[in-house]
């Protein structure tokens, strides 16, 4: 049988291979060094651990009050439009403001309620307020979120990210401006009202049922509402 002649194979500058078959000279230019296909481009692989901001809601003091006011009396449309992707800042700033105005409240208006150390006692209220409002809120936040984050996992998979969380969370702490005030009723509406507003912004942001978020935020709610606002100790007045 005639053979059909190819051209040389190179496998390497100089070095020429001669005459092959057909499927010897395919398999020489899967495997040489030099073939008729541009090299295969270089694949990185980057971890970005924030996302981009989006455009979340307006700054500014005038920003802040409006986010309350929106958070009270429009949560549902609040959720959906102001909270975004890595946008955790104003969000951190709320629940500053939130945190701070009713720990001051409960300083003034609760006996007892300021510390004291060292015979000074505004030296020891504006230390523990600054320690409260700057470390012990933003990292008590984090890790609800991360708690909060956890529960989503078996709910569902098409969840936003942990900073939406973050942010729903601090947001939902609207009412507790009112929480230092030492009325047993009070505390208890606040307390109720954050778990509704948590409940409509998980719900909302993860794209969730009622019943969904309802359950997922039941945890969360417990420790932010019921125990680091007091909600537990003021509802122990009724029993």
């Amino acid at each position: 049988m005639p053979t059909t002649d190819h051209p040389p194979i190179l496998l390497w500058p100089d070095i020429e291979v001669g005459p092959a078959s057909a499927s010897s000279t395919a398999f020489a230019r899967i495997t040489a060094f030099q073939t008729d296909k541009p090299p295969a481009r270089e694949l990185t692989i980057v971890t970005q651990w924030v996302e981009p901001a989006g455009k979340g809601r307006a700054r500014g003091l005038v920003g802040l009050v409006r986010a309350w006011l929106a958070v009270l009396f429009a949560p549902r449309q609040f959720f959906r439009s102001a909270v975004a992707p890595g946008d955790q800042a104003p969000g951190l700033v709320f629940l500053a403001v939130v945190v701070g105005i009713e720990e001051v409240s409960r300083y003034a208006l609760v006996d007892g309620a300021a510390p004291v150390f060292d015979g000074r006692p505004i030296a020891t209220v504006a230390f523990v307020l600054l320690l409260t409002v700057v470390l012990v809120a933003p990292i008590g936040l984090h890790l609800l979120a991360a708690i909060q984050t956890i529960l989503l996992w078996p709910i569902t998979e098409d969840r936003a990210g942990v900073s939406e969380t973050v942010q729903v969370l601090a947001y939902a702490t609207a009412p507790c401006v009112f929480a230092g005030v030492p009325v047993a009723g009070v505390k208890v509406a606040c307390a109720v009202y954050g778990s509704i507003l948590l409940t409509i912004g998980l719900s909302t942001v993860h794209d969730l049922e009622y019943h969904e978020g309802a359950i997922a935020g039941v945890i969360p709610g417990v420790l932010l509402f019921g125990v680091a606002f007091r909600g537990f100790e003021a509802a122990g007045a009724f029993l």
